[in-house]
């Protein structure tokens, strides 16, 4: 219902075999460029502000371009990169083997911002330039960094001066200059074999190691991340985060070696089986050498696994076989709650969700429903017109059109007899129910409205890369501070407010959640209600009851992805606390302090 722009999609290929192998089977020298379109446009869930890609060439005489990137703005980014890199590819007047783009590597990425930064600037993929081949890097990520003002003093510190302090930014300087000494390293051993010349070039590009790169950069940075990086020597990389936050899938054969953000991603694009794709496992690299080898090194030590579940409930696409299962259980293990709300009466309400990504908790709600009483009416109620754009920026009228973004069915319920029974994704911000949904349904003169969440109430900011980074930004916050003024308890807020101050200045790891005391004053329950009368509009008619998964039945339906640190503030890196620690103390000087 509400859009949450979140982590980025990333994707790499790279080619084990000569490029006139590709030409002779697969008909085109595009080959690996083709795929690399389809692997972006599975993605493009995953990032509409911005796409970049980057490919190397890695036999190439010298004077002759090795390395390219092309970036682009904008929802249609990716098509107009890659009309631009054919086009550049039609025109080339020399060999195709040797046109722009022809390579052996290729990597992509979608961006979406998480951190308010947008323009051409902060699109990946990222490039450092050197007359040295394999001093040549580009990178590109799913990443947030939490420490990015320590590393940026460290960096400073030792004298280089990075551009601008920004986390994409910092990762390239540091990790250029550890790939730096790492081609001085093997520069070093090619003089004591007497080398000289294009020899010692080509003893550096035979083993520059990037395992060693990784293991002096990464272990600097707190924060959840997939990194990518390409070489001018033909090194390829991908590193997820110790604590897995950030996901990442591979999969090889003897002609290619690529790796994307989704499952289905690789399954579609190279018509692969579930079994044939790899995770990429906490704390490890999957490096493929400018020789074609391929090796995976465990950079940092796993921790305690924090795969992301808003990944499970919302961002990834649901054709994954296992999310797909994950999230029909999120909405089935619903069922006792939702029959709660409506006393049991399925004879008369109608159940329904709001589009899109809610669907398939919808199936699962439903066959819950009817694993009891066979005799549910089931019909699409809300649908979006995708086509509408509030382009009025005067408030009023704005949200005059914005609250017919969404349309209803008519003559789908009973008038003043039926319940409706609707399940989302998510309640974040509450802002278009309280503007949009609420007030639509109402249309349909339905005796009650319930509202289902499939995730839990989001009580916590994000900043592993999700765009949820202010206190204010969660309806489930608005509704415990209103609870606390209503209950004259508000001086519990000047405490956590003093407790968070209290941690300013303290070393990463001593940060603690004070914030957590705001929700521990009430029970879930307390706390739904409240949201429920902060979002229902005084002038509709219908009751309205909003029904939220549990924690634990968020963990039921998604074992294997533990993170839940947005809805129980349990971060996995010291990182996020101060980052709790900071949105607190903004929401408290900058917004409670100013309320009448």
């Amino acid at each position: 219902m509400e859009q949450i722009k979140h982590e980025c999609g990333i994707a790499m290929i790279r080619l084990l075999k000569p490029l006139s192998y590709y030409k002779e089977k697969y008909g085109t020298e595009r080959y690996a460029l083709n795929k690399l379109y389809l692997m972006m446009e599975k993605q493009h869930n995953r990032g509409q502000e911005g796409a970049g890609l980057a490919s190397v060439k890695i036999v190439t005489d010298p004077g002759q371009e090795y390395m390219f990137r092309e970036k682009a703005l904008g929802k249609d980014a990716i098509a107009n990169i890659f009309a631009d890199v054919h086009k550049q590819i039609d025109e080339a007047c020399h060999r195709k083997e040797q046109a722009p783009f022809i390579g052996e590597l290729y990597m992509g990425h979608l961006r979406y911002s998480t951190t308010g930064r947008s323009g051409m600037r902060y699109v990946h993929p990222f490039l450092r330039r050197n007359n040295w081949k394999a001093k040549n890097l580009c990178i590109c990520g799913n990443f947030n960094m939490t420490n990015i003002d320590e590393v940026f003093q460290m960096l400073a510190d030792q004298g280089q001066y990075p551009r601008i302090n920004a986390d994409a930014y910092i990762m390239l300087e540091l990790m250029g200059h550890r790939l730096d000494r790492e081609v001085e390293r093997n520069y070093v051993k090619a003089k004591e074999k007497n080398l000289s010349g294009r020899e010692i070039t080509a003893y550096i590009d035979n083993h520059v190691e990037i395992a060693n790169v990784l293991s002096t950069t990464m272990p600097h940075f707190d924060g959840g991340y997939v990194i990518c990086g390409l070489t001018g020597s033909g090194e390829m990389f991908s590193m997820r985060d110790p604590c897995g936050i950030r996901p990442a899938f591979w999969y090889a054969d003897d002609e290619i070696v690529a790796v994307a953000s989704e499952r289905p991603v690789l399954q579609t694009t190279f018509a692969l089986e579930y079994g044939q794709i790899h995770e990429l496992h906490p704390g490890e690299a999957l490096i493929v050498n400018g020789r074609g080898q391929l090796s995976l090194k465990q950079i940092i030590p796993a921790r305690k696994l924090a795969a992301c579940s808003f990944e499970r409930i919302y961002f990834s696409r649901g054709n994954d076989r296992d999310i797909h299962r994950e999230r029909k259980q999120l909405g089935y293990q619903l069922r006792d709650n939702i029959l709660k709300a409506i006393g049991h009466d399925i004879a008369h309400t109608v159940f329904s969700y709001i589009p899109n990504t809610a669907e398939v908790a919808y199936y699962g709600m439903v066959e819950g429903i009817r694993s009891i009483y066979p005799g549910v009416r089931a019909d699409k109620v809300v649908s979006k017109d995708i086509k509408l754009r509030t382009f009025i920026t005067e408030g009023g009228a704005r949200n005059d059109l914005a609250g017919h973004v969404y349309d209803i069915t008519y003559g789908t319920l009973t008038p003043y007899v039926d319940n409706l029974v609707v399940i989302d994704d998510s309640i974040v911000r509450g802002t278009t129910l309280r503007e949009s949904i609420i007030r639509i349904l109402d249309r349909l003169h339905p005796k009650k409205i319930v509202i289902v969440s499939s995730s839990p109430q989001v009580r916590y900011p994000d900043c592993y890369g999700i765009d949820m980074s202010h206190m204010k930004e969660f309806i489930a916050f608005h509704a415990a501070i209103a609870l606390l003024k209503e209950k004259g308890m508000s001086s519990l807020i000047d405490v956590v407010y003093r407790q968070c101050k209290e941690q300013e200045g303290l070393p990463i790891a001593g940060y603690r959640n004070y914030v957590r005391r705001i929700y521990d004053a009430f029970t879930d329950e307390q706390i739904s209600d409240k949201i429920v009368e902060l979002l229902r509009p005084a002038d509709i008619g219908a009751e309205v009851e909003i029904v939220y998964q549990s924690l634990e039945g968020l963990h039921t339906a998604c074992p294997d992805h533990p993170g839940d640190w947005y809805f129980s503030g349990e971060y996995p890196t010291p990182g996020g606390y101060r980052m709790l620690n900071q949105a607190f103390i903004d929401y408290y000087e900058n917004d409670y302090l100013n309320q009448p």
